[in-house]
């Protein structure tokens, strides 16, 4: 929702002002400025741009008006099946979980969380943190580095889309000036005509530079900014599944482990801890 207010807010004060200065709303209608600087920019974005990106930037434009993907609900949810693994483990072993990091989609344990369970880049994220686990002697410092590199691995990834979407953001201004000299040049061939005609071409010309301008930093430059701030925070998940698991390597208990998990959970998102304690208090 904010992110709508803040794109009115930039429609309205543009054109806010420009009619306040006596401008007509009608000359700044030139359409076919706007396919020259709209087809340049999709067109280098779909040279540039691999094609599994185009779809996760299509995604994650889409998504970042719905919001964070996870809510505290998902934060309680994952938590909490953590706790329920890592108590099985503690009471039976970690060879009991292997049937579970084997075949999550039967578990009855993931299917207690059917938004998890349907995650399956957090499931594979949890399940291989725990093969490894369950699989090796590996020691807590042997195996930080390795969820290290893969949460880098998913940073990356989840930051493509942000990437693409500011440089395109980038090379708008530039397809505004290019839609700008074809203006011009479309003028120089009208001189001699009518002045009224020559004037419109002028003023045709000069709204390919400021279309150029305003849709890199006023609309897909900021929602860039916004794509890249849901990705990092939707990647915070992972920190609170690495922490619960590394804590628990070394040696502390499920609820102690599970605190420590629960203080990489985001401020606004982050349960209080007698309501976390009492939430852990009616998982089986």
């Amino acid at each position: 929702m904010l992110i709508i207010v803040g794109l009115l807010v930039v429609i309205l004060s543009v054109l806010g002002g420009y009619v306040g200065a006596h401008g007509k709303i009608g000359a700044l209608w030139q359409p076919f400025e706007l396919v020259i600087i709209g087809g340049a920019a999709l067109g280098a974005f779909l040279v540039g741009t691999p094609a599994k990106t185009v779809k996760k930037t299509l995604q994650a434009v889409v998504g970042v008006f719905k919001g964070p993907r996870y809510k505290q609900q998902d934060y309680l949810d994952v938590l909490s099946l953590l706790y329920e693994l890592l108590n099985k483990a503690r009471r039976e072993g970690f060879m009991s979980l292997e049937e579970h990091v084997e075949n999550p989609v039967e578990s009855p344990l993931f299917a207690n969380y059917p938004k998890i369970q349907a995650d399956h880049h957090l499931v594979d994220f949890i399940t291989d943190c725990l093969r490894l686990m369950i699989g090796s002697n590996i020691e807590p410092h042997e195996l930080e580095p390795l969820l290290e590199l893969e949460l880098e691995k998913h940073h990356h990834e989840a930051m493509e889309p942000a990437h693409v979407l500011a440089k395109v953001a980038d090379g708008l201004p530039g397809f505004g000036i290019v839609a700008a000299v074809l203006g011009i040049v479309i003028t120089m061939g009208s001189i001699g005509g009518d002045i009224k005609e020559v004037g419109a071409h002028v003023a045709g010309a000069l709204v390919g530079t400021f279309l150029g301008i305003l849709l890199g930093y006023g609309f897909i430059g900021p929602i860039a900014a916004a794509v890249e701030a849901r990705a990092e925070q939707d990647s915070r998940i992972y920190e609170s599944v690495k922490t619960a698991l590394l804590a628990c390597l070394r040696g502390y208990n499920p609820k102690i482990a599970l605190e420590f998990a629960r203080k990489t959970v985001p401020s606004a998102l982050r349960p209080g801890f007698t309501e976390f304690e009492q939430h852990l208090k009616s998982v089986k």
